[in-house]
């Protein structure tokens, strides 16, 4: 017992000092006062994360979509081919012997020769019969606004990409520290659990010998094993909240599960400083959005601007007959040459149009309005989190000053108990407010470092790389 309070009383005396350097440190920069085995832990975390490496990818994938969006401003040349044959279907008459036939008659009798024949009437197919058409095609706009709306859009959407990252980033890093305090208060529940055995273990002793003595009751050596009991039940239930805490936080960290876990002595001194406002991405995210609205308003009322565009088609068109004879190729004579110019103007379409312009403007309306909500949302968010940790300050420092109170009060209790002028059921209850003051100060301890967590992501103070 004498051993046990060797070890507890400089640990009361390390939260007496704790409490001074809450109360009177200065400020200092988050940056240094935090542990660099969490920061670590931390940039370990922003390294492995699958979920940012899909970010990651979408936002190459926008990136790809703003480069596909500038090419539409360049010449598309693309290669069509049409092959037909076709039977039957409607005729046009050409009556080329009723024409010639009377003139070759005539020369016929002049000539007093059989030089100019007789030939048929006509006829031909208007369903192309045997046909082919070869050609290469290349059109480019040459004036258009939509074009010109759709590349913004796209731009701003590479915007709204990187913002998400950033804020995925933010609640990663809340994440894993959040996992880590867990993992320590865990880590800590085992501890105080463990001292609460040696006290009980240590009060088995003694009462062993009051029992050999004749100056104790052997029922009091069934209860204390019974209490025993129940604290090796607590800490095998202890020990496996430290186990599911630790394998969170490996799973945040994308590392094996029963990885170990370093414990680092956390500086006191940042829970005492006052976080710097830093910049929500959450802000930039709506505003990119308002950007997008506004181009889609252009974009809806590009209908009313002329679109000009230009193709020029390269090849060549006939009929297979053609090309059968050796002089002749899909080149020469078939070739050809289209150039074109396109004009577009929209005269009117209803009033179709100008609804989708008033649809346009009312999302942007709704969006302006969004915006001053969240940063509201936002500011309240920020207080909220850093009254909750005003709040977990003042519980921890009430906690901590229990513990010299509940060991001084079993101190006590063991000596009258010694004495034989208290009964056993009284220093057992006195064992058991040392190990809950132990418990609840060490929750409380941790509980406010959360808060500041909390409080760091709500103002963005983590400084991201």
């Amino acid at each position: 017992m004498k051993t046990f309070f060797l070890n507890i009383v400089p640990t009361i005396r390390a939260n007496k000092k704790l409490l001074v350097l809450l109360l009177t440190l200065a400020k200092v920069s988050s940056t240094s006062a935090q542990s660099n085995i969490l920061n670590e832990y931390v940039q370990e975390g922003l390294r492995n994360s699958q979920t940012l490496k899909q970010q990651q990818f979408s936002l190459q994938k926008a990136v790809y979509a703003l480069e596909e969006a500038k090419a539409l401003f360049k010449p598309n040349v693309s290669f069509n081919t049409t092959v037909s044959a076709a039977q039957g279907g409607r005729k046009i008459e050409i009556p080329v012997g009723d024409l010639v036939n009377p003139v070759y008659t005539t020369l016929n009798a002049l000539t007093n020769s059989t030089k100019f024949p007789q030939i048929s009437n006509t006829s031909e197919q208007l369903v192309p019969k045997d046909f082919y058409d070869l050609r290469f095609k290349t059109t480019m706009p040459i004036l258009n606004a939509e074009i010109k709306y759709n590349q913004a859009i796209k731009k701003e959407q590479i915007s709204v990409q990187q913002t998400e990252i950033q804020v995925y980033k933010r609640e990663l890093v809340r994440d894993i520290k959040i996992a880590y305090f867990n993992y320590l208060k865990a880590t800590e529940a085992v501890k105080v659990y463990e001292n609460a055995l040696k006290i009980l273990q240590e009060s088995e002793r003694v009462n062993e010998s009051l029992i050999k003595n004749g100056s104790a009751n052997p029922t009091v050596l069934v209860r204390t094993r019974n209490e025993i009991s129940k604290i090796d039940a607590e800490i095998s239930n202890a020990k496996g909240n430290q186990q599911n805490a630790a394998a969170y936080f490996n799973f945040l960290l994308n590392r094996d599960f029963n990885a170990k876990i370093e414990i680092d002595n956390l500086d006191a001194s940042v829970l005492n400083l006052n976080l710097e406002e830093g910049h929500r991405e959450e802000l930039d995210k709506i505003q990119a959005g308002i950007n997008i609205n506004k181009q889609l308003v252009g974009l809806s009322q590009s209908y009313k601007k002329l679109k000009v565009g230009a193709s020029l088609d390269l090849g060549s068109q006939g009929r297979f007959a053609q090309i059968a004879s050796s002089d002749k190729n899909f080149f020469n004579p078939n070739a050809f040459v289209l150039v074109g110019v396109s004009f577009d103007l929209p005269v009117y379409s209803f009033g179709r149009n100008q609804l989708k312009v008033k649809q346009a403007e009312m999302d942007l309306a709704a969006l302006d309005t969004q915006a001053q909500q969240v940063k509201n949302q936002l500011a309240l968010q920020a207080e909220t989190a850093q009254n909750s940790l005003n709040s977990a300050k003042k519980v921890y420092e009430s906690k901590a000053s229990q513990i010299s109170t509940a060991d001084r009060y079993y101190r006590d209790m063991l000596r009258r108990y010694k004495e034989g002028s208290l009964n056993f059921i009284e220093l057992l209850d006195a064992q058991t407010q040392v190990t809950t003051a132990q418990l609840q100060q060490s929750i409380s301890l941790y509980d406010v470092w959360q808060k500041w967590v909390e409080v760091e992501r709500a103002k963005a103070s983590y400084e991201l790389k």
